[in-house]
Protein backbone atom coordinates (compact mmCIF):
# COMPACT_ATOMS: atom_id res chain seq x y z
CA UNK A 1 0.00 0.00 0.00
CA UNK A 2 2.69 2.50 0.91
CA UNK A 3 4.42 1.73 -2.40
CA UNK A 4 1.24 2.75 -4.22
CA UNK A 5 1.04 5.93 -2.15
CA UNK A 6 4.61 6.86 -3.04
CA UNK A 7 3.87 6.40 -6.73
CA UNK A 8 0.88 8.68 -6.36
CA UNK A 9 2.83 11.30 -4.47
CA UNK A 10 5.08 11.68 -7.49
CA UNK A 11 2.25 12.26 -9.95
CA UNK A 12 -0.49 14.02 -7.99
CA UNK A 13 1.59 17.17 -7.49
CA UNK A 14 1.52 17.84 -11.21
CA UNK A 15 -2.25 17.84 -11.54
CA UNK A 16 -4.10 21.08 -12.10
CA UNK A 17 -7.79 20.50 -11.50
CA UNK A 18 -9.16 22.21 -14.60
CA UNK A 19 -11.13 20.60 -17.41
CA UNK A 20 -8.62 19.05 -19.83
CA UNK A 21 -9.25 18.51 -23.53
CA UNK A 22 -10.76 15.14 -24.48
CA UNK A 23 -11.98 13.43 -27.60
CA UNK A 24 -15.74 13.48 -28.02
CA UNK A 25 -17.66 10.72 -26.21
CA UNK A 26 -19.61 8.03 -28.05
CA UNK A 27 -22.68 9.12 -30.00
CA UNK A 28 -24.27 5.67 -30.11
CA UNK A 29 -23.95 2.37 -28.25
CA UNK A 30 -23.09 -0.49 -30.55
CA UNK A 31 -22.66 -4.22 -30.13
CA UNK A 32 -20.91 -5.36 -26.97
CA UNK A 33 -17.29 -6.40 -27.13
CA UNK A 34 -17.82 -9.46 -24.92
CA UNK A 35 -16.48 -8.20 -21.60
CA UNK A 36 -16.19 -5.21 -19.30
CA UNK A 37 -13.35 -4.73 -16.79
CA UNK A 38 -14.19 -2.75 -13.68
CA UNK A 39 -12.10 -1.46 -10.76
CA UNK A 40 -14.50 -1.43 -7.80
CA UNK A 41 -14.76 -1.07 -4.05
CA UNK A 42 -15.27 -4.34 -2.13
CA UNK A 43 -18.92 -5.41 -2.15
CA UNK A 44 -19.92 -3.10 -4.97
CA UNK A 45 -20.30 -5.65 -7.76
CA UNK A 46 -21.78 -8.94 -6.59
CA UNK A 47 -22.65 -12.07 -8.56
CA UNK A 48 -24.11 -14.15 -5.73
CA UNK A 49 -20.82 -15.66 -4.60
CA UNK A 50 -20.85 -14.05 -1.14
CA UNK A 51 -24.61 -14.40 -0.60
CA UNK A 52 -26.70 -15.90 -3.39
CA UNK A 53 -29.53 -13.38 -3.12
CA UNK A 54 -27.17 -10.51 -3.92
CA UNK A 55 -26.42 -10.86 -7.62
CA UNK A 56 -26.62 -8.02 -10.14
CA UNK A 57 -24.10 -9.45 -12.59
CA UNK A 58 -25.48 -12.75 -13.88
CA UNK A 59 -28.56 -11.37 -15.66
CA UNK A 60 -26.53 -8.51 -17.12
CA UNK A 61 -24.07 -10.98 -18.62
CA UNK A 62 -26.91 -13.09 -20.01
CA UNK A 63 -28.73 -10.17 -21.60
CA UNK A 64 -25.70 -8.33 -23.03
CA UNK A 65 -23.04 -10.98 -23.62
CA UNK A 66 -20.62 -8.73 -21.70
CA UNK A 67 -18.72 -10.78 -19.11
CA UNK A 68 -18.03 -8.69 -16.00
CA UNK A 69 -14.49 -8.84 -14.64
CA UNK A 70 -13.79 -7.04 -11.37
CA UNK A 71 -10.55 -5.87 -9.80
CA UNK A 72 -11.16 -4.94 -6.18
CA UNK A 73 -9.38 -1.87 -4.78
CA UNK A 74 -9.38 -0.98 -1.10
CA UNK A 75 -8.51 2.72 -1.29
CA UNK A 76 -8.99 5.60 -3.70
CA UNK A 77 -5.24 5.75 -4.21
CA UNK A 78 -5.18 2.14 -5.37
CA UNK A 79 -7.93 3.00 -7.84
CA UNK A 80 -5.98 5.94 -9.25
CA UNK A 81 -2.84 3.80 -9.56
CA UNK A 82 -4.75 1.06 -11.41
CA UNK A 83 -6.42 3.54 -13.76
CA UNK A 84 -3.03 5.12 -14.46
CA UNK A 85 -1.73 1.70 -15.47
CA UNK A 86 -4.70 1.18 -17.82
CA UNK A 87 -6.43 -1.87 -19.23
CA UNK A 88 -9.72 -1.20 -17.43
CA UNK A 89 -13.04 0.10 -18.71
CA UNK A 90 -14.69 1.49 -15.59
CA UNK A 91 -13.96 2.49 -12.00
CA UNK A 92 -16.28 3.21 -9.06
CA UNK A 93 -14.38 6.30 -7.94
CA UNK A 94 -14.95 8.32 -4.79
CA UNK A 95 -14.66 12.10 -4.72
CA UNK A 96 -11.05 12.08 -3.54
CA UNK A 97 -10.10 10.22 -6.73
CA UNK A 98 -12.53 11.40 -9.39
CA UNK A 99 -11.12 14.90 -9.94
CA UNK A 100 -7.60 13.50 -10.05
CA UNK A 101 -8.69 11.07 -12.74
CA UNK A 102 -10.31 13.86 -14.74
CA UNK A 103 -7.33 16.20 -14.44
CA UNK A 104 -4.94 13.38 -15.25
CA UNK A 105 -6.93 12.50 -18.39
CA UNK A 106 -7.51 8.97 -17.17
CA UNK A 107 -11.30 9.10 -17.67
CA UNK A 108 -13.45 10.43 -20.47
CA UNK A 109 -16.61 12.54 -20.70
CA UNK A 110 -19.86 10.60 -20.63
CA UNK A 111 -22.70 11.11 -23.10
CA UNK A 112 -25.62 10.99 -20.68
CA UNK A 113 -27.94 10.88 -23.68
CA UNK A 114 -26.82 7.27 -24.16
CA UNK A 115 -27.92 6.39 -20.63
CA UNK A 116 -31.75 6.16 -20.64
CA UNK A 117 -31.96 6.00 -16.84
CA UNK A 118 -30.05 9.26 -16.32
CA UNK A 119 -33.30 11.08 -15.58
CA UNK A 120 -33.91 8.83 -12.55
CA UNK A 121 -30.68 9.91 -10.79
CA UNK A 122 -31.00 11.88 -7.55
CA UNK A 123 -31.00 15.57 -8.47
CA UNK A 124 -28.48 16.18 -5.68
CA UNK A 125 -25.98 14.00 -7.55
CA UNK A 126 -26.57 14.79 -11.24
CA UNK A 127 -24.25 17.78 -11.35
CA UNK A 128 -22.12 17.02 -8.31
CA UNK A 129 -18.71 18.74 -8.47
CA UNK A 130 -16.77 15.51 -7.98
CA UNK A 131 -17.79 14.24 -11.45
CA UNK A 132 -18.93 17.38 -13.29
CA UNK A 133 -16.38 19.94 -14.55
CA UNK A 134 -17.49 23.00 -16.54
CA UNK A 135 -20.84 21.36 -17.13
CA UNK A 136 -19.31 18.16 -18.53
CA UNK A 137 -20.18 14.84 -16.88
CA UNK A 138 -17.42 12.30 -16.36
CA UNK A 139 -19.49 9.47 -14.93
CA UNK A 140 -22.75 8.18 -13.54
CA UNK A 141 -23.47 8.30 -9.78
CA UNK A 142 -23.51 4.89 -8.10
CA UNK A 143 -23.81 4.99 -4.29
CA UNK A 144 -23.12 7.31 -1.35
CA UNK A 145 -22.87 7.19 2.41
CA UNK A 146 -21.02 8.23 5.58
CA UNK A 147 -17.83 6.99 7.17
CA UNK A 148 -19.25 5.67 10.43
CA UNK A 149 -17.73 4.91 13.83
CA UNK A 150 -18.01 1.13 14.18
CA UNK A 151 -17.78 -0.26 17.72
CA UNK A 152 -18.29 -3.41 19.77
CA UNK A 153 -21.43 -3.27 21.87
CA UNK A 154 -19.91 -5.52 24.54
CA UNK A 155 -17.38 -2.73 25.21
CA UNK A 156 -19.68 0.24 24.60
CA UNK A 157 -23.14 -0.43 26.16
CA UNK A 158 -24.13 2.99 24.81
CA UNK A 159 -22.98 4.42 21.46
CA UNK A 160 -19.80 6.51 21.73
CA UNK A 161 -20.70 10.17 21.45
CA UNK A 162 -17.33 11.38 20.16
CA UNK A 163 -14.60 10.32 17.72
CA UNK A 164 -12.24 10.89 20.67
CA UNK A 165 -12.35 7.14 21.34
CA UNK A 166 -10.09 6.65 18.30
CA UNK A 167 -8.12 9.92 18.46
CA UNK A 168 -7.16 10.38 22.12
CA UNK A 169 -6.00 7.91 24.77
CA UNK A 170 -8.73 7.21 27.30
CA UNK A 171 -10.34 4.55 29.44
CA UNK A 172 -13.24 2.85 27.70
CA UNK A 173 -16.49 1.75 29.41
CA UNK A 174 -15.04 -1.72 30.07
CA UNK A 175 -12.38 -0.12 32.29
CA UNK A 176 -9.51 -0.71 29.87
CA UNK A 177 -7.50 1.74 27.81
CA UNK A 178 -8.22 2.19 24.11
CA UNK A 179 -4.50 1.92 23.37
CA UNK A 180 -3.88 -0.89 20.88
CA UNK A 181 -7.61 -1.53 20.50
CA UNK A 182 -8.57 0.96 17.80
CA UNK A 183 -7.87 1.36 14.10
CA UNK A 184 -7.55 4.16 11.54
CA UNK A 185 -7.98 4.24 7.78
CA UNK A 186 -4.89 3.51 5.69
CA UNK A 187 -5.34 6.40 3.26
CA UNK A 188 -4.23 10.05 3.16
CA UNK A 189 -7.84 11.20 3.05
CA UNK A 190 -7.98 10.25 6.74
CA UNK A 191 -6.31 13.61 7.38
CA UNK A 192 -9.78 15.05 6.75
CA UNK A 193 -11.23 13.01 9.61
CA UNK A 194 -8.68 14.54 11.96
CA UNK A 195 -9.46 18.00 10.59
CA UNK A 196 -13.17 17.48 11.10
CA UNK A 197 -12.55 16.43 14.69
CA UNK A 198 -10.56 19.62 15.23
CA UNK A 199 -13.33 21.74 13.67
CA UNK A 200 -15.48 20.77 16.64
CA UNK A 201 -12.89 20.71 19.43
CA UNK A 202 -10.58 23.55 18.38
CA UNK A 203 -12.76 26.14 16.66
CA UNK A 204 -10.02 28.72 17.17
CA UNK A 205 -8.18 27.07 14.27
CA UNK A 206 -10.86 28.41 11.96
CA UNK A 207 -11.27 25.24 9.87
CA UNK A 208 -14.29 25.59 7.58
CA UNK A 209 -13.72 22.50 5.43
CA UNK A 210 -11.69 19.41 6.34
CA UNK A 211 -10.37 19.36 2.74
CA UNK A 212 -9.21 23.00 2.72
CA UNK A 213 -6.45 23.39 5.30
CA UNK A 214 -3.88 26.14 5.58
CA UNK A 215 -0.44 25.41 6.97
CA UNK A 216 -1.42 25.91 10.62
CA UNK A 217 -4.62 23.87 10.36
CA UNK A 218 -2.84 21.10 8.50
CA UNK A 219 -0.06 20.96 11.10
CA UNK A 220 -2.66 20.60 13.85
CA UNK A 221 -4.32 17.73 12.00
CA UNK A 222 -0.98 15.94 11.60
CA UNK A 223 -0.22 16.42 15.29
CA UNK A 224 -3.54 14.77 16.17
CA UNK A 225 -2.79 11.91 13.79
CA UNK A 226 0.59 11.39 15.49
CA UNK A 227 -1.25 11.04 18.79
CA UNK A 228 -3.60 8.55 17.17
CA UNK A 229 -0.57 6.62 15.89
CA UNK A 230 0.27 5.68 19.49
CA UNK A 231 -3.18 4.09 19.88
CA UNK A 232 -3.69 2.28 16.57
CA UNK A 233 -3.20 -1.46 16.34
CA UNK A 234 -3.57 -1.51 12.54
CA UNK A 235 -4.19 0.95 9.74
CA UNK A 236 -6.92 -0.80 7.78
CA UNK A 237 -7.65 -0.73 4.09
CA UNK A 238 -9.00 -4.23 3.54
CA UNK A 239 -12.62 -4.40 4.71
CA UNK A 240 -12.48 -8.13 5.37
CA UNK A 241 -9.29 -7.92 7.41
CA UNK A 242 -10.88 -5.18 9.48
CA UNK A 243 -13.89 -7.41 10.14
CA UNK A 244 -11.59 -10.23 11.25
CA UNK A 245 -9.75 -7.83 13.56
CA UNK A 246 -13.04 -6.86 15.23
CA UNK A 247 -13.95 -10.52 15.68
CA UNK A 248 -10.60 -12.01 16.64
CA UNK A 249 -7.90 -9.42 17.37
CA UNK A 250 -9.40 -7.32 20.14
CA UNK A 251 -10.24 -4.23 18.06
CA UNK A 252 -13.21 -2.41 19.58
CA UNK A 253 -13.61 0.88 17.66
CA UNK A 254 -12.69 2.35 14.29
CA UNK A 255 -13.86 4.48 11.46
CA UNK A 256 -15.48 2.12 8.97
CA UNK A 257 -18.09 1.71 6.23
CA UNK A 258 -21.68 0.48 6.60
CA UNK A 259 -20.61 -2.56 4.53
CA UNK A 260 -18.50 -4.01 7.35
CA UNK A 261 -21.13 -3.15 9.96
CA UNK A 262 -23.87 -4.95 8.04
CA UNK A 263 -21.82 -8.08 7.38
CA UNK A 264 -20.64 -8.39 10.97
CA UNK A 265 -24.19 -7.90 12.27
CA UNK A 266 -25.45 -10.54 9.84
CA UNK A 267 -22.96 -12.96 11.44
CA UNK A 268 -24.29 -12.14 14.91
CA UNK A 269 -21.23 -10.19 16.04
CA UNK A 270 -21.78 -7.58 18.82
CA UNK A 271 -21.29 -4.68 16.42
CA UNK A 272 -23.04 -1.35 15.91
CA UNK A 273 -22.20 2.02 14.38
CA UNK A 274 -22.88 5.68 15.00
CA UNK A 275 -22.11 9.16 13.71
CA UNK A 276 -20.69 11.05 16.72
CA UNK A 277 -21.25 14.69 17.62
CA UNK A 278 -18.42 15.91 15.39
CA UNK A 279 -20.21 14.59 12.30
CA UNK A 280 -18.77 12.43 9.55
CA UNK A 281 -16.87 12.52 6.32
CA UNK A 282 -18.33 10.41 3.56
CA UNK A 283 -18.12 9.23 0.00
CA UNK A 284 -20.21 9.65 -3.11
CA UNK A 285 -19.02 7.21 -5.74
CA UNK A 286 -19.20 7.60 -9.50
CA UNK A 287 -18.84 4.99 -12.24
CA UNK A 288 -16.25 6.55 -14.56
CA UNK A 289 -14.98 5.34 -17.93
CA UNK A 290 -11.29 5.03 -18.76
CA UNK A 291 -10.12 7.35 -21.52
CA UNK A 292 -8.79 4.31 -23.41
CA UNK A 293 -11.53 1.86 -22.42
CA UNK A 294 -11.08 -1.24 -24.61
CA UNK A 295 -14.78 -2.15 -24.30
CA UNK A 296 -16.73 1.12 -24.48
CA UNK A 297 -20.03 -0.39 -25.63
CA UNK A 298 -20.13 -2.90 -22.79
CA UNK A 299 -19.07 -0.06 -20.47
CA UNK A 300 -22.07 2.07 -21.48
CA UNK A 301 -24.34 -0.96 -21.09
CA UNK A 302 -23.03 -1.47 -17.55
CA UNK A 303 -23.48 2.19 -16.62
CA UNK A 304 -27.12 2.00 -17.71
CA UNK A 305 -27.56 -1.31 -15.87
CA UNK A 306 -26.00 0.16 -12.72
CA UNK A 307 -28.83 2.72 -12.48
CA UNK A 308 -31.63 0.13 -12.52
CA UNK A 309 -33.68 0.69 -9.40
CA UNK A 310 -33.68 -3.00 -8.42
CA UNK A 311 -29.85 -3.11 -8.57
CA UNK A 312 -29.62 0.17 -6.65
CA UNK A 313 -32.12 -1.14 -4.11
CA UNK A 314 -30.31 -4.42 -3.47
CA UNK A 315 -26.90 -2.72 -3.38
CA UNK A 316 -28.26 -0.26 -0.83
CA UNK A 317 -29.31 -3.14 1.42
CA UNK A 318 -26.08 -5.07 0.86
CA UNK A 319 -23.72 -2.15 1.46
CA UNK A 320 -25.81 -0.24 3.97
CA UNK A 321 -25.53 2.93 1.92
CA UNK A 322 -27.77 5.17 -0.16
CA UNK A 323 -28.81 4.64 -3.77
CA UNK A 324 -28.11 7.15 -6.51
CA UNK A 325 -31.66 6.50 -7.73
CA UNK A 326 -34.26 7.57 -5.12
CA UNK A 327 -36.95 5.29 -6.57
CA UNK A 328 -34.85 2.35 -5.37
CA UNK A 329 -36.12 3.13 -1.87
CA UNK A 330 -39.80 3.00 -2.71
CA UNK A 331 -40.74 1.25 -5.94
CA UNK A 332 -40.58 -2.29 -4.52
CA UNK A 333 -38.43 -3.69 -7.35
CA UNK A 334 -35.64 -4.61 -4.93
CA UNK A 335 -35.08 -5.40 -1.28
CA UNK A 336 -34.78 -1.84 0.04
CA UNK A 337 -37.60 0.12 1.65
CA UNK A 338 -38.21 3.77 2.45
CA UNK A 339 -37.53 3.01 6.11
CA UNK A 340 -34.27 1.30 5.21
CA UNK A 341 -33.09 4.28 3.17
CA UNK A 342 -33.93 6.60 6.05
CA UNK A 343 -31.91 4.37 8.38
CA UNK A 344 -28.99 4.48 5.94
CA UNK A 345 -29.06 8.29 6.06
CA UNK A 346 -30.83 9.28 2.85
CA UNK A 347 -31.96 12.51 4.51
CA UNK A 348 -28.49 13.32 5.90
CA UNK A 349 -26.91 14.31 2.57
CA UNK A 350 -26.28 17.90 3.68
CA UNK A 351 -24.65 16.75 6.94
CA UNK A 352 -21.89 14.70 5.30
CA UNK A 353 -18.62 16.27 4.21
CA UNK A 354 -17.94 14.21 1.12
CA UNK A 355 -14.42 13.19 0.14
CA UNK A 356 -12.86 15.57 -2.34
CA UNK A 357 -9.34 16.19 -3.58
CA UNK A 358 -7.46 18.87 -1.59
CA UNK A 359 -5.86 21.47 -3.86
CA UNK A 360 -3.51 24.39 -3.23
CA UNK A 361 -5.94 27.16 -4.25
CA UNK A 362 -8.90 27.42 -1.91
CA UNK A 363 -11.30 30.13 -0.66
CA UNK A 364 -9.01 31.04 2.25
CA UNK A 365 -5.99 31.46 -0.04
CA UNK A 366 -3.20 28.89 0.05
CA UNK A 367 -4.07 25.39 1.21
CA UNK A 368 -2.01 22.23 1.52
CA UNK A 369 -2.47 20.14 -1.67
CA UNK A 370 -3.10 16.42 -1.81
CA UNK A 371 0.42 15.35 -2.75
CA UNK A 372 1.52 16.66 0.65
CA UNK A 373 -1.26 14.67 2.33
CA UNK A 374 0.10 11.54 0.64
CA UNK A 375 3.75 11.99 1.64
CA UNK A 376 3.01 13.28 5.15
CA UNK A 377 0.53 10.52 5.95
CA UNK A 378 3.14 7.95 5.00
CA UNK A 379 5.36 9.65 7.55
CA UNK A 380 2.68 9.54 10.23
CA UNK A 381 2.08 5.83 9.69
CA UNK A 382 5.83 5.29 9.81
CA UNK A 383 6.05 7.05 13.16
CA UNK A 384 7.53 10.34 11.91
Amino acid sequence: MNHALRRLAACVSALALAAPAFAQPLTAVGAGEGEVNIVAWPGYIERGETMKEFDWVTKFEESTGCIVKVKTANTSDEMVALMNEGGFDLVTASGDASLRLIAGKRVQPINVGLIPSWGTVDDRLKNAPWHTVDGVHYGTPYMWGPNVLMYRTDVFPEPPTSWSVVFEEQTLPDGKSNKGRVQAYDGPIHVADAAQYLMHHKPELGITSPYELNAEQYAAALDLLRVQRTLVSRYWHDAFIQMDDFKNEGVVASGSWPFQVNLLQSEGAPIASTIPVEGATGWADTTMMHVDAPNPNCAYMWMEHSLASNLQSDLSVWFGANPAVPAACTDGRGMQTAEGCTKNGLDDFEKIRFWTTPVSKCPQGECVPYYRWVSDYIGVIGGR
